[in-house]
């Protein structure tokens, strides 16, 4: 496997794009390492798994909640778990989520890697070292920004993703086009999902393409000080009301990008929304949704990008460029309940 390696601030993380699962055990000894998987990507490769000490957890963000890292936590002590094991987790957006949470709380932080099986945990998830669990319906209020050791990627398990999982990972990529890849956003627009589906050498490279998006920004700004903040498109609006409609990522992030371009259009001139929600749509994402503003803004103000009054709010100046605007909670709630009245 050839290896493309990364610097962060305190560490590095080795890339393995075109990967294969079965060659795991060159990057973490089997004996000192315990996989993390949910129960349907389990079932995808049962052979594979049944060569490693696993644990596996019921899917669904549901349970990306403390008392199922508890589970966890408490299976590492039972099965001797020291500071020289490994953990691998071989999964979606919230087991790699669990698995670094895990790894960064147990014993005060052990080595951890990651095998992303579904696109959004390809090109998003998996990438910059975020690692959180949920309270409740708030997202992602518990964790750390630790980096794993090492990220291998393996596009055959993009085989055993249904449609819905596929539409979960566009929401991701089309918003690293409208942040930061105009070009990505006309190639988008050319295509369809289909053709990704169809075509590997394409998707292999759409997901090298947004790795490698996502990873710069963080590599600048790896604690969320500045440029990172610009990964959020859509992600206020959307984590506000993820949990609350049970919605989906994709689902929820492509509604917050819809009303996040609405706004730009009153705050920053921003000229393109019916592309972008055209563009969302032809993906497969939900745009306009009737959504209890009131309620979304109870959880909205949990968020952890609210300073004060205020929030840093991601808008578009135009596609290509996104830009951080500090806007008051109170404007902010009026201006959107004028939008999905």
């Amino acid at each position: 496997m050839r290896k493309t390696q990364f610097s962060f601030t305190n560490s590095s993380v080795d890339y393995y794009f075109d990967g294969d699962t079965d060659s795991l055990s060159k990057l973490a000894v089997p004996e000192k390492t315990v996989l993390i998987t949910d129960e349907n990507v389990y079932a995808a490769r049962k052979k594979f798994f049944s060569k490693w000490d696993v644990i596996v957890l019921k899917p669904g963000e549901a349970y990306k909640q403390q008392r199922v890292a508890d589970a966890v936590i408490e299976q590492l002590i039972e099965k001797g778990a020291d500071r020289s094991t490994t953990l691998v987790g071989v999964g979606g957006g919230v087991v790699t989520d669990m698995t670094g949470y895990v790894a960064s709380v147990f014993l005060r932080g052990i080595r951890f890697g990651f095998v992303p099986t579904s696109l959004l945990a390809m090109v998003d998830a998996s990438i910059g070292g975020k690692n959180g669990i949920d309270v409740g319906i708030y997202k992602n209020m518990v964790g750390a920004i630790r980096q794993p050791d090492f990220l291998l990627y393996d596009y055959r398990w993009l085989k055993t993703l249904p449609l819905k999982e596929w539409k979960n990972g566009f929401a991701e990529i089309i918003k690293h086009a409208c942040i930061r890849d105009k070009a990505m956003f006309a190639e988008l627009e050319k295509n369809k999902l289909s053709t990704y589906r169809n075509n590997p050498s394409l998707l292999s490279s759409l997901i090298r393409r947004n790795a490698l998006i996502k990873t710069k920004v963080v590599q600048q700004d790896e604690y969320e000080k500045a440029e990172r903040k610009l990964l959020n498109f859509g992600h206020t609006l959307g984590h506000a009301i993820e949990n609350m409609y049970e919605l989906s990522h994709g689902e929820a992030i492509s509604i917050g990008m819809t009303y996040a371009c609405h706004l730009s259009e009153s705050l920053c001139g921003f000229r393109d929304t019916e592309k972008v929600v055209s563009l969302l749509d032809k993906y497969g994402l939900p745009t306009y949704a009737a959504f209890d503003v009131k309620k979304s803004f109870a959880v909205l103000q949990k968020d952890k990008k609210k300073v004060g009054g205020d929030i840093q709010y991601v808008l578009l100046n135009k596609i290509g460029k996104g830009v951080v605007h500090r806007l008051s909670l109170i404007d902010l709630q009026s201006k959107l309940e004028k939008l999905v009245s």
